[in-house]
């Protein structure tokens, strides 16, 4: 089959699921043979990107000032210097640039566009060019509810719902408990030894995902004779520590401080969810996917989190014990402590992986061939 020229649009490539997600859809694309462009301001990301095979145009189309429409000009002539067969947009300001650049070309050699709803954005006028692609990517059910809510206008047969995965070797099923991980998580936080059951609560410092609720949480638990821990890598961020200081202030007003470890990223999550006994998704806002669910079930871990959103329908479909009203503490800490007492059954084969996610991703994209 012809070779494509497919053009991905995002601000930048330092971190990230969209980020990730453009690396995975590049790295898919080069070993199908085909020609994987990305134009972003750059960032810690670009090397694996080069490394995949895929190439890389710096142009900062994410910053939000009146001169970044000075870019529409220049990925016009991109696209037209590639010959691209697809622009695919991945944030709503690039994918503005994209649409204009795309405008301004002759019908006969304008590259067909794709769009991807990757978060449940503020609706309006701004976030409504996500609905613009001939083909709109949902990266879940609640995403494409969302947009249909929200922009009745969209035709429905533009949309394709294409859930993120994983990459499940990245992820094997491990023993509960696993000693050997408990041991490495221990020396991240000497916290961390207590033989009673651990709680992990992965996210960055930010209110958003809950930390306060895991704390609350925890102090329930313990307060019913629970010799539990939690651990909350990422709630320690550059930039945050007024954040910190916070939690660290709520830890010890509910007399909890020597059973929580609040540390810094891991590059090592799958070990820590291993090393978990159960598995928090206690987002305030809710998601448009949620990985983390699909991350820690695939290793073997029960998860806990409020049902809306992405978590709640990944909840309901592969471990419906897990999902709690939202902010209904009373009912968190009794689902909490029966997952503990008695962990539930588990799926055997967790369908959303990142094979999949990138064979429906390029079916997309041969859907639109000139």
């Amino acid at each position: 089959m012809r070779r494509l020229t497919v053009v991905q649009l995002l601000p930048a490539l330092q971190s990230g699921g969209v980020e990730r997600s453009t690396l995975e859809i590049a790295e898919a694309l080069v070993q199908a043979g085909h020609r994987a462009v990305v134009v972003s301001a750059g960032g810690r990301l670009v090397e694996p990107l080069l490394a995949s095979g895929a190439e890389h145009v710096r142009l900062d189309i994410g910053r939000k000032s009146l001169l970044t429409l000075r870019h529409v000009g220049a990925l016009r002539r991109l696209f037209a210097d590639l010959g691209a067969d697809i622009v695919h947009a991945r944030s709503r300001l690039p994918a503005w640039l994209g649409w204009h650049a795309l405008r301004a070309m002759p019908a006969t050699q304008r590259p067909r566009l794709v769009t991807s709803v990757h978060g449940l954005n503020s609706p309006g006028r701004y976030s409504a060019v996500m609905t613009y692609g001939e083909r709109v990517i949902c990266v879940s059910q609640t995403v494409r509810d969302y947009v249909m809510r929200h922009y009745p206008r969209t035709d429905p047969a533009r949309l394709r719902v294409i859930p993120r995965g994983i990459d499940v070797d990245r992820f094997p099923r491990r023993a509960c408990p696993d000693p050997r991980a408990r041991a490495w998580a221990a020396t991240q936080a000497p916290v961390l030894s207590g033989a009673g059951p651990w709680l992990l609560l992965p996210g960055r410092g930010t209110r958003l995902k809950g930390h306060a609720d895991g704390l609350r949480l925890l102090a329930g638990l313990r307060g019913q004779g629970m010799d539990a821990r939690l651990w909350l890598p990422g709630a320690c961020e550059a930039g945050r520590e007024d954040y910190l200081r916070e939690l660290l202030a709520e830890a010890g007003s509910l007399g909890i401080a020597d059973a929580v470890a609040f540390t810094a990223p891991t590059a090592r999550i799958a070990e820590a969810y291993a090393a978990s006994d159960l598995v928090l998704q206690l987002s305030r806002k809710p998601e448009a996917f949620g990985r983390t669910v699909i991350e820690a079930l695939a290793v073997g871990r029960p998860v806990l989190g409020w049902n809306h959103g992405g978590v709640g329908e990944l909840l309901a479909q592969l471990q419906p014990a897990g999902a709690v009203p939202a902010f209904d503490e009373a009912t968190l800490l009794a689902r909490a402590r029966q997952l503990l007492v008695q962990p539930p059954a588990l799926p055997a084969v967790i369908p959303y992986t990142l094979q999949n996610m990138q064979r429906a991703t390029l079916a997309v994209y041969d859907e639109l061939r000139h």
